[in-house]
């Protein structure tokens, strides 16, 4: 069966570029023009994932996420946004709004549908843990925080590194002066392998590992 998207987008033009591409990808897609109208297909039916903007007429895309994680029906639904607000401000707000990823237009469609399959991995994944946990195994891996990143190149260990600084795509590519497109693709990578869903997941995993080896 197809994952169901809810995309929220004001600009009609992209609503349907990323519909259509979203589509093409194998999902299912429903489309918002607003936060006001998400909320109204939300009431309707429930997607397994939201792509949504944040500037946007009426609610935007904070307060939007924060309905979303307000309401018990609708808590668990991953967020990712898409906008073309790129200071950290804005993406530490996005953060405590609940968004699940965090990416800056202009956008590789490629790694959008990489963020969305991700993040719909681990779902799937958790809700398999979930239905396993009457009957765990005797003895469960235990993998410390270095073994989850033990994978890396060194050219992803660096911009993990960054990212663990909450540094921007923009900031990263200066600091190791190379383009803001070979970071993105570094990070793209980074979460393929450790099957993360956002940069905050990076972050945790490079922080946890550095204080453990202190």
């Amino acid at each position: 069966m197809k994952k169901r998207l809810l995309v929220v987008e004001d600009n009609a033009r992209l609503l349907k570029v990323i519909a259509v591409y979203l589509e093409k990808s194998g999902f299912q897609i429903m489309t918002a023009r607003d936060g006001d109208d998400a909320l109204v297909r939300l009431a309707e039916t429930i997607p397994d994932l939201i792509v949504s903007d944040i500037m946007m007429p009426g609610t935007d895309g904070f307060a939007f996420a924060a309905s979303v994680r307000g309401n018990a029906r609708t808590d668990l639904i991953p967020i990712v946004f898409l906008t073309a607000k790129d200071r950290r401000e804005d993406r530490i707000a996005g953060f405590k709004a609940g968004v699940d990823a965090y990416l800056v237009k202009p956008f590789e469609p490629e790694e959008l549908v990489a963020v969305i399959e991700n993040i719909l991995s681990r779902v799937s994944r958790t809700h398999r843990r979930v239905a396993r946990t009457a009957n765990p195994p005797a003895n469960p891996p235990n993998k410390s925080p270095a073994a989850a990143v033990s994978d890396l190149t060194e050219a992803e260990e660096r911009v993990a590194a960054l990212v663990a600084k909450t540094l921007s795509n923009k900031e990263i590519a200066a600091q190791l002066k190379i383009s803001v497109r070979t970071v993105e693709m570094h990070i793209s990578r980074i979460l393929a392998k450790k099957h993360f869903s956002n940069r905050v997941e990076i972050a945790r995993f490079i922080i946890e590992r550095d204080s453990a080896k202190s």
